[in-house]
Order: structure tokens, then sequence, then C-alpha cells
């Protein structure tokens, strides 16, 4: 049997709105690809230090919003995100640019550039990627 219901979704129509309870349950299940509730309550209780019944709730919530689908296999349920995390993040950051940076990228980065200290390794990564977007609009 598999869930995937999406009753609560955001403005953007296909995506859920989840807590940012729900979103380190969440990453927990896009790290691993499936899994059963007690792998993953296992190191939710070690990382973040919450109860078994709170990760369950949480858990319960990310199905009924659409987020998580599962199948039962005998006794457990295995539970799969039903969302992309890719998808997640763009809608995340579109809505910071577009509330903070009035939709301009530039002014974002240059705040994170000019305010926070930037590794060489992410300076290299990107100017591969602003080379590459230059490249490909040829």
């Amino acid at each position: 049997m598999s869930v995937n219901s999406n009753s609560e979704t955001s403005r953007s129509g296909d995506l859920p709105v989840i807590s940012e309870a729900e979103w380190h349950v969440m990453r927990e299940f896009w790290k691993r690809g499936s899994a059963t509730t007690s792998q993953v309550t296992d190191t939710l209780r070690e990382e973040r230090s919450w109860k078994n019944g709170t990760i369950l709730t949480l858990i319960n919530r990310l199905v009924k919003k659409g987020a998580l689908s599962f199948t039962k296999r005998g006794r457990e349920h295995v539970y799969t995100p039903a969302v992309a995390e890719a998808d997640y993040a763009h809608r995340e950051s579109r809505s910071l640019i577009d509330r903070v940076f009035q939709g301009r990228l530039a002014p974002l980065v240059a705040c994170l550039v000019e305010r926070e200290k930037v590794s060489e390794d992410d300076l290299a990564e990107l100017r591969r990627i602003l080379d590459q977007e230059r490249d490909g609009d040829d």
C-alpha cells in the first residue's frame, strides 16, 4: 500500500509546506533514500535529542502532507521522500531572494561574500558555475 496525499501545499502549488522540525526529518529521508521509522528515530534521537513519539508524529504529518510516501513491508513501514530535496531548496532560495533582495541574485551573493568567510573552494565553485552559465548562453 502506498500513501501519497498532498493536502497542504505551498503557494507554488506542488510542494507541501513543511515546518523547521519536519525539515530535519525530511533531510534524513533524503539522505537515506528510504528508511523505516526505527532507522530514522535512532538517528534523530541521537542528533536532535527528540523522543520517539515526536519523530513519529513528524513522520505522520509528512505523510499527510504528501512529502513522504510509504510501503508496508511485513510489519514495517518503509518511507520514501515523495518530493525532491532540490525542489525544496529552490523554492526556499527563491522565496528568500524575492522577499529580501527584490528578486535579484547578485545582492544575495554580495551580502554573503562581504559578511561571511568564503573558502577558496567555494569561490572556485562559484566561478565555475558562473562561467558555465555564461558559456551556456552563447
